[in-house]
């Protein structure tokens, strides 16, 4: 375990040189390697569980609700009526789990291609995993790319790009071509919802996948907000729509304070869906 020195997880990275991010580790849950990737899960006093993938941070127990909450209620709130979803990735659960809460939605289609990962969430990350055993989930393991090849057209009301970081693999995740296809199989008033990198180090790979999505949607937006275990402390997620003049910076509907917590829903809210496109800084909003 090169990662961990010293009772210490470090992770480094070209990807965000300069800095690092270090988490002591109380207990290692698991080390190992599947087809696809090195896994590691760990215990941490501060963050809980901790996901790391090819010596990358994927999510802790503390802060996942961040990205799962918003990178799932965010585009289906903004969607008139939902009913298919489909999840690109996110083989932890925490993005289904969240899907299979909306009444409207009635299936969610997952497609993770690692099926190591999923085995692992389900045995020690299970506040994140019990998505897998809902009666809306359909969990296909298999390549997300061939199997969006393989789909008919206008088949999904909401895509839901929850991939690693664009390197090695996931690269073609965040090229034109990629996009072109789900374009495809989105429906005419389909949403699309993907993960799309760091404000502070990531300005080129924004700003490109703004420029092509803005050629392929009527409709593109950015939202970012605060992540505290991803390196800079922050991420953001691109939106685009298949239908010109959606506002995605007001949702359609919304949960009451009493759905929220029968839901256990903790970070989302209509405010806080408001305020991740509030916070993206003048710089940004300049460049894109």
């Amino acid at each position: 375990m090169e990662l961990i020195k010293d009772g210490w997880f470090h992770e480094k990275s070209k990807m965000w040189p300069h800095q690092a991010t270090s988490l002591e580790v109380s207990e290692v849950l698991a080390c190992e390697k599947s087809k696809y990737q090195d896994i590691l899960i760990f215990k941490n006093e501060a963050f809980g569980t901790v996901l790391v993938l090819d010596g990358a941070i994927q999510l802790s127990e503390k802060d996942e609700r961040v990205y799962n909450e918003n990178i799932v209620h965010i585009p289906i709130m903004s969607h008139p009526n939902p009913k298919r979803v489909l999840i690109i990735g996110g083989g932890d659960g925490g993005a289904l789990r969240e899907a299979v809460k909306h009444s409207c939605v009635e299936e969610v289609v997952m497609c993770e291609i690692d099926e190591k990962v999923v085995q692992l969430s389900k045995k020690f990350l299970p506040g994140l995993s019990a998505g897998f055993s809902h009666p809306k989930t359909k969990l296909i393991i298999g390549d997300a790319i061939q199997y969006i090849k393989e789909c008919g057209d206008s088949s999904f009301d909401v895509i839901i790009s929850d991939t690693s970081d664009p390197e090695g693999p996931a690269e073609f995740l965040f090229e034109k071509e990629h996009y072109g296809l789900l374009k495809k199989v989105l429906r005419p008033d389909g949403i699309l919802c993907s993960q799309a990198g760091c404000i502070w180090i990531d300005i080129s790979l924004i700003c490109k996948m703004m420029e092509f999505s803005r050629v392929l949607f009527p409709t593109v937006d950015y939202a970012t907000f605060n992540v505290p275990t991803y390196p800079y402390g922050a991420l953001g997620f691109l939106l685009c729509s298949n239908s010109e003049g959606v506002n995605f910076r007001e949702p359609l509907r919304t949960f009451s304070d009493v759905e929220l917590d029968k839901l256990d829903i903790s970070i989302y809210s209509r405010d806080y869906h408001r305020g991740v496109f509030l916070t993206v800084p003048h710089f940004i909003k300049k460049v894109m």
